[in-house]
């Protein structure tokens, strides 16, 4: 399958093209039934001649290209409208029915607050000249229209305020809310991306739209996005404040899989600069080694790394609720548990040869010897628990 992109460098079309190179690359696995054979990637500094060839091979068309900024509205009928006439003009000529998507927008409905847009007006032309074109040849057309997208590579200070910011807060420039209780529908580009596999594949979602409102219908004229977000803009501005101090306070935010959330700290991360992307750890050092914490969750603990030097015993201590795990990754060690009132001592010896996790039972108490004359042990430790000084549930007892 030949696949053509247009508007391949912007910020939907790096996205796109990248998915599409790593199915074709064999790096994806999860479209077995897609064969890639060429991808065609057209932009406005492309040269022109090559849209005519593209359009001769391509098996499926991907039209990314529009315009969003210009200096002058005038700009968006030729961006928008003029370009897809071209494209289209040019599939004719070569007698190319294959399928094509349209990039669209929810102002195209030119509804509620998007009654006057001109950038709506110029894509809803789009559109009909797609539908028109779909009656006229019988090729399919896949038309969505999208609010509010987000994700790496996304341009700031441009059309997107989660960009805006994100790479404002992550280099530490100003932002401007003026109302932190407006409503935004957001789309994540892997989903978008993911969508447009479906496209690809003839498994696109359909819809109508009432006003702005997408109405889903295995029938309809529209495609859209299945997963969005509907978020305040303040919340978004709290959240990446929130991303922001994570190297302060090792704290890492609720990020269920498929949330928000967790789509918006990758995004946030992606507009880091190189000194950002680098932070120090406070170590916790005396003459028997060092303790580190790595990163903390409000309902799931820490992670932490001990460095015992050789020789040294550490912990003597057991807790009523709380629980670890220790997983020795260097050196070789021994664990011993002795359950509180009992003389009874449990054993673990273990080594970075052979990987393990050892449970720190509660109601025992507990430590780990570093059993090499020269080598450092080095041990992960997962806590159950953030570290509470006013209630450390830790009370020292030697195991022997």
């Amino acid at each position: 399958m030949n696949i053509l992109v247009t508007g391949a460098n912007g910020f939907v079309g790096k996205n796109l093209c990248a998915a599409l190179k790593n199915v074709q690359l064999g790096y994806d696995k999860t479209h077995p039934n897609l064969s890639i054979e060429n991808i065609y990637e057209y932009d406005i500094d492309s040269d022109p001649e090559d849209l005519d060839v593209f359009c001769a091979d391509a098996d499926f068309v991907f039209n990314l290209a529009g315009v969003n900024r210009p200096k002058d509205n005038s700009e968006f009928m030729a961006g928008n409208f003029g370009f897809a006439s071209t494209l289209l003009n040019k599939l004719k000529s070569h007698g190319n029915k294959c399928p094509i998507m349209l990039s669209s927008s929810i102002q195209a409905t030119l509804a509620g607050r998007f009654g006057n847009s001109e950038y709506g007006r110029s894509k809803k032309a789009g559109e009909d000249l797609f539908f028109d074109y779909s009656k006229e040849t019988g090729a399919k057309v896949f038309v969505y229209r999208f609010s509010n997208l987000f994700g790496k590579w996304c341009r700031p200070n441009y059309n997107s305020a989660v960009a805006t910011f994100c790479n404002n807060i992550a280099n530490d420039l100003p932002i401007q809310v003026n109302d932190p209780n407006v409503d935004m529908e957001l789309i994540y580009i892997d989903d978008l991306v993911d969508e447009m596999f479906l496209a690809l594949e003839g498994r696109a979602h359909h819809c109508e739209f009432n006003g702005i409102e997408t109405v889903w219908k295995e029938d309809g004229r529209y495609c859209a996005v299945p997963v969005s977000h509907q978020i305040k803009l303040g919340e978004i501005v709290d959240l990446l404040h929130t991303f922001k101090t994570q190297p302060q306070t090792l704290l890492m935010p609720s990020m269920p899989n498929g949330s928000f959330e967790k789509k918006l700290f990758s995004t946030y991360l992606s507009y880091l600069p190189k000194e950002k992307a680098i932070y120090d750890l406070k170590m916790n050092v005396d003459n028997r080694g060092s303790f580190t914490e790595l990163v903390k969750s409000a309902d799931k603990g820490q992670v932490s790394i001990n460095i015992s030097k050789p020789g040294i015993t550490k912990g003597q201590h057991w807790h009523h609720t709380k629980w670890e795990i220790f997983i020795v990754v260097s050196g070789h060690g021994l664990i011993q548990m002795r359950k509180e009132g009992s003389d009874e001592v449990l054993e673990y010896e273990v080594s970075g040869e052979k990987i393990q996790a050892v449970y720190m039972l509660p109601g025992y108490t507990h430590n780990i010897i570093n059993l090499s004359d020269t080598q450092d042990l080095i041990t992960v430790m997962y806590c159950n628990e953030i570290f509470d000084p006013s209630h450390p549930d830790t009370f020292h007892d030697d195991v022997k």
